[in-house]
């Protein structure tokens, strides 16, 4: 019969990941190689110390009532009265019986620990299941009117499609298994999967196994499939092993066959094991607590009051038990506060590679022609890479040879070139030193700079962009999954809604951040968590702070068949603002113009015709007036009062018959301003999707459900002016930035657009769009209809995923540390529990490894490309100019030394200096400082930014204010200064 001792072994096992291993990626890996140490702290140092703490309570405990019996007795002989007969005396020694049964008092312990750590821990996540009794919970309340809880409110939801592309587990001997995914489909535009058609993993049928030297690698693709995944599994094993059975089959991995038998599964081997486990690893969010130390801590301390003490019925419970209890609470508390530790430490550290704003791992530049000096042109032209991509996206080829267009030749000509304008250059195509001489011919680059778009998980692309960006954003729009349950947003268990909220609620408060103070967030939802997001965006902005719902209506007629089921035609796109009440309001774009003026003011008229629902009587003022304008989808109103107040400002005009209202500027606070319609009718999901994918594209069902441009102009609109900017960070197939493109080249505005988006067609999708869409305004077939294009500088950029970060960690210990853990036991442990994972890691890549910084430019990382590991450089001076917050006004190398000019957000003008160390000394830096005139009035900067122990201080004279920070310094504590959310 299995022991309460080994019980509580168990579920630690689980908890410390012990049971996972053979595995070998991420944080599986550097746990595997503090394994023994661990399982030595469990098994033979913290567990066997619940006795010790018992024999330490037994000693002090036992010894104050030895000497008070032993009082007793003395003054009971000496009145003569028999001590064995004392009620007292027996009770005394009744409790001193209960100190020698230390194993029962332990096993209690083992108990309340399996009990406590088994209510809270799920499947790798600890959740709030605070217990009075019996099926009766509580939740933390602070007052609140209403109050928004949910099982995952503490934790940070970070699931992300990279976590199924590698899984490797190691056999005896160093072999290595890898099942590695070669082949996937993502939700786009987060569309939602039909039911019958949910994603599956089957054993690929080209080359499925492969061998090199003592690696195997069973290979997967992950697509549509109808067929139940434990079926598709089963078929993999039966195949898998007839390879094994073959001659020379698979017989240096044979361990893959040894049984690994459950109560359920008896015949079950290691590689079903592993196999089950992968398949099932998608299904599941995965999350990291934000507090768990004091989480636990605090939940320990309510199971002890109400399920040790027994608080409730204190007042019915003998002295004697009372006693008892407060000796085994001593005992479980100090145990338990050692196990939190260790656990706590995990999770931290977990919550730190999370937190870390994250490396930009490429970043490239996208420019149409006619913002391309001409010098570069004859270099342009020849590059074939670059022409076939124009080919592939414009149809280049196509172009006819007549006056304005001089023929496409291959090899283009600069000629041809200069006659297309709006051809766009894409830096990737070109060496790093073409790039920085394009970005140096450009000033003011951030300025001229049209839009962002971030390949990242949403929540490190706004952890990366906040300093930058804070309060800056006027129009954020997203589409994000609907968790209808078939849209590929899957959950654990039954945390379906849960998760979702988790998710949405630490990008919202990023979110939050980055909006002006008049800005506005519209959000696009279906009925299903509706509810929770308007409880969610109470919690964030405020409960003043809603605007309004716009329903769009989305299909034009219901496509229920017989009314077998009732299906919504439309869609709701929630609005919230930082500022209660701000409504948007008629944009001088929309106003075009206020043509004539008097005494109050500019004016424009608008007419009120008798079809309109409210229809205006001179003589009685009985009705309100209602005011519409069909084609721009707006309807504004007014009532009794108002109308009369307007008349007697003379505010109508009437001619023939017609009654036109005079509307002034739309600052002026008595000016009418125009409410958007709740129904909105912009598009269609229909009509959407021929566009991006019959149109633009030219492929039929290539991305299904866009949201359609109409729709997010009609928001955009509403929200901003022509200088500013949207943010979209689910962003899909770019429809956000097709919208503010548009706009733009309708009404000659500089409005900008930052998009995030995390799928793989991010390449084949988003970023093309953008490029075609600039490049014309009009398409068929996949084919510029005209070649009528804008001119637009946009910038591409991939960041490093969390998965990346657990991929470059690297275990080290120094003969330091090593001489604490063995100076005393004492240290030893505190080391164990508290700060060997932040101590031994800390000369990770990931983390930043400062003795790599002698050479900033070739600065690398192991990233994952198609699901395999590259050496990668990263780019440290993009990274760094986010973390710092730079607006970049010029770039540009001189004489190896990488020169950044610009403006913080506080306004303080900056410049940046990059060097690699071991090839331009300090001499040479002090040299080339002075020569560029650095230091003198002319620039007069505020900070500056050098990598290197450097002198330039010392070149300061009086009048000068300039500051000198070390880049290494700044970047380590930026990357690093992140604050809950």
């Amino acid at each position: 019969m299995e022991t309460q001792y080994e019980k509580l072994k168990k579920i630690l096992r689980q908890m410390f990941q012990m049971d996972q291993a053979d595995l070998d990626f991420g944080i599986y890996r550097i746990m595997n190689q503090k394994r023994e140490e661990i399982e030595h702290f469990l098994d033979k140092e913290l567990l066997p110390q619940v006795k010790q703490e018992f024999t330490r309570y037994k000693s002090a405990e036992a010894g104050e009532r030895q000497k008070e019996l032993e009082g007793l007795i003395k003054t009971l002989k000496d009145a003569d009265v028999d001590p064995e007969t004392n009620s007292k005396v027996l009770k005394i020694k009744e409790e001193m019986a209960a100190y020698g049964d230390e194993e029962s008092l332990a096993n209690e312990v083992f108990s309340h620990l399996t009990m406590f750590f088994r209510r809270y821990y799920d499947n790798g996540d600890f959740l709030s299941l605070r217990r009075y009794k019996k099926d009766t919970y509580a939740i933390p309340y602070e007052g609140e009117e209403v109050k928004l809880h949910w099982a995952n409110a503490d934790q940070y939801y970070i699931k992300s499609f990279e976590y199924l592309r590698d899984y490797v587990f190691t056999l005896p001997f160093q072999k290595r298994v890898h099942f590695k995914l070669v082949d996937a489909t993502e939700e786009k535009d987060n569309v939602k999967q039909e039911q019958g058609k949910e994603r599956r993993f089957r054993l690929c049928e080209d080359e499925p196994l492969k061998t090199e030297d003592d690696n195997l690698y069973i290979r997967f693709t992950y697509l549509p499939d109808n067929t139940k995944q434990a079926d598709l599994n089963k078929k993999t094993l039966e195949y898998i092993i007839g390879e094994y059975k073959k001659p020379k089959g698979l017989v240096d991995f044979h361990e893959l066959f040894e049984m690994m038998p459950t109560a359920k599964s008896p015949h079950r081997t290691l590689l079903e094991k592993h196999l089950n486990n992968y398949t099932a690893r998608f299904n599941f969010d995965f999350f990291i607590h934000k507090d768990l130390g004091g989480f636990l801590r605090r939940e320990l301390d309510f199971y002890i009051k109400n399920e040790v003490l027994f608080i409730d019925d204190l007042d019915e419970q003998d002295e004697r038990k009372v006693f008892q209890s407060i000796g085994k609470v001593k005992v479980l508390k100090r145990i338990a506060h050692k196990i939190i530790t260790f656990l706590a430490q995990l999770e931290d550290y977990q919550k730190k590679l999370w937190l870390k704003k994250k490396f930009v791992v490429e970043c490239g530049y996208c420019v149409t022609l006619d913002r391309v000096p001409e010098e570069l042109y004859d270099e342009i032209a020849k590059n074939n890479a670059q022409r076939e991509e124009w080919v592939r996206l414009f149809t280049i080829d196509e172009i006819k040879k007549n006056l304005t267009n001089p023929g496409y030749t291959k090899p283009l000509t600069v000629k041809f070139l200069k006659a297309n304008p709006y051809l766009i250059v894409d830096t990737k195509f070109f060496s790093n030193e073409f790039k920085e001489r394009l970005l140096a011919s450009l000033d003011n680059i951030d300025e001229m700079c049209d839009g962002v778009i971030v390949n990242s998980e949403n929540f490190q692309a706004l952890n990366l962009l906040l300093e930058k960006y804070r309060e800056q954003v006027k129009c954020v729009y997203i589409d994000p999954p609907y968790n209808t349950g078939e849209d590929g947003f899957v959950y654990k268990d039954n945390y379906q809604h849960s998760s979702w909220v988790s998710m949405m609620n630490s990008r919202f408060f990023r979110t939050k951040h980055l909006m002006s103070d008049t800005g506005n967030i519209f959000v696009s939802l279906d009925d299903t968590e509706q509810a929770n997001f308007i409880l969610l965006m109470n919690l964030i902005f405020g409960v003043n702070k809603p605007i309004a719902n716009f329903l769009w209506k989305k299909k034009g007629t219901s496509t229920n068949v017989e009314g077998a089921y009732v299906s919504s035609l439309v869609d709701n796109t929630l609005t919230y603002g930082n500022t209660r009440g701000i409504y948007p309001r008629i944009t001088k774009a929309e106003n075009r113009s206020y043509p004539y003026e008097d005494t109050e003011g500019k004016y424009r008229t608008t007419i009120i015709e008798k079809k309109n629902v409210g229809v205006y009587k001179r003589d009685s003022m009985q009705f309100s007036i209602i005011g519409h304008k069909p084609r721009e989808g707006k309807r504004w109103q007014i009532g009794e009062e108002k109308a009369r107040k307007l008349e007697k400002k003379k505010r109508f005009i009437f001619e023939e018959g017609i009654v036109k209202l005079k509307i002034y500027d739309f600052e002026d606070e008595d000016s009418l301003s125009a409410h958007p319609n709740l129904l909105l009718e912009h598009g269609s999901s229909d009509s959407a999707a021929k566009e991006l994918n019959n149109d633009i594209f030219g492929i039929p069902e290539f991305f299904s459900n866009p949201k359609p441009k109409e729709l997010i102009i009609h928001l955009i609109n509403f929200s901003t002016t022509k200088n500013d900017l949207t943010l979209d960070f689910f962003a899909g197939s770019g429809t956000t930035a097709h919208a503010v493109i548009n706009l733009n080249r309708e009404d000659g505005g500089k409005r900008k657009y930052i998009l995030v988006e995390m799928g793989q067609y991010f390449d084949t999708v988003l970023k093309p769009r953008i490029q075609k869409v600039v490049y014309s305004k009009d398409w068929k077939d996949g084919k510029p209809v005209s070649r009528e294009g804008i001119s637009h500088m946009f910038k591409y950029m991939k960041l490093e995923s969390y998965e990346d970060t657990l991929d470059n960690l690297i275990i080290k210990r120094d003969k330091k540390q090593q001489k604490a853990l063995t100076s005393s036991k004492t240290a030893k442990e505190e080391y164990m529990l508290g700060y060997w994972l932040d101590v031994e890691t800390r000369e990770s890549d990931s983390l930043l490894n400062i003795d790599k910084f002698e050479d900033p430019f070739n600065y690398t990382l192991q990233i994952r490309h198609d699901s395999e590991l590259k050496t990668t450089r990263v780019d440290l001076v993009e990274t760094f100019n986010y973390l710092i917050g730079l607006y970049v006004e010029q770039t540009e190398v001189i004489r190896g030394f990488k020169v950044i000019r610009g403006r913080l957000r506080t306004g303080e003008k900056t410049l940046v200096i990059w060097r690699n160390t071991k090839e331009k000394s300090n001499k040479e830096l002090d040299t080339f400082f002075l020569k560029q005139k650095y230091n003198t009035q002319d620039y007069e900067y505020d900070r500056i930014f050098v990598n290197g122990d450097n002198n330039l201080e010392n070149l300061k004279v009086a009048e000068d204010k300039w500051k000198v920070s070390l880049i290494e310094e700044e970047l380590k504590k930026r990357m690093f200064d992140v604050k809950d959310v």
